[in-house]
């Protein structure tokens, strides 16, 4: 007699585990569930890649719009420096450069020796160092470029300690760079009037 209340139990199990094998019902919550995890890891993701990128690119705007302002002035005072890195600023806007970056203005000298940087203006609280040397030292340029003779050169170089905000194992924290080199228009900027 227990035989048939065993067969009736096991039967009943089957049908049971059959009937849930055909219900449909909460499929969507189960796939749901695996998707959204991966969906929001890209979305995050593309958010921080685009987020790098934009800041790239403002930095190669700010580089090259305070290189060729300063370019095209006749003269220099220590008063158009001060509204150039104010410029910096704006280009750079919504990202704080006096904060995460450095602007550095060099100029770039030869006559008759090696090029030899004339003057330098830093602008920001990032420590970094210029690419290109310091005051007084001679200039490392790029491999094919050159300075000739009495004449000079305006470099803007702009540093930014790139920090990402949700995706740390997408992009890494690292100091970003860019820099713009300009000849003069309107003769030597080598040097800055008070």
């Amino acid at each position: 007699m227990a035989m048939p209340l065993i067969s009736a139990g096991f039967g009943a199990c089957l049908r049971r585990f059959a009937d849930f094998a055909r219900d449909r019902r909460g499929t969507i919550s189960v796939e749901l569930a695996f998707v959204v995890p991966v969906l929001t890891t890209l979305l995050m993701s593309g958010v921080e890649v685009t987020r790098y990128v934009l800041i790239n690119q403002k930095l190669e705007r700010t580089a090259a719009t305070v290189g060729d302002l300063i370019s095209r002035m006749p003269e220099l005072t220590e008063g158009d420096i001060a509204s150039f890195f104010a410029a910096s600023d704006q280009v750079m806007t919504p990202y704080d450069v006096r904060i995460d970056g450095r602007v550095i203005l060099s100029s770039i000298a030869r006559d008759g020796g090696g090029p030899e940087i004339i003057w330098q203006r830093t602008y920001g609280t990032v420590s970094a160092d210029s690419r290109f040397g310091g005051t007084g030292d001679a200039a490392v340029l790029p491999p094919d470029f050159q300075v000739r003779d009495s004449e000079n050169v305006i470099t803007a170089e702009v540093f930014y300690n790139f920090e990402p905000i949700m995706m740390t194992g997408v992009l890494e924290a690292k100091q970003l760079y860019s820099n713009a080199v300009f000849r003069p228009r309107f003769g030597s900027l080598t040097t800055v009037l008070p």
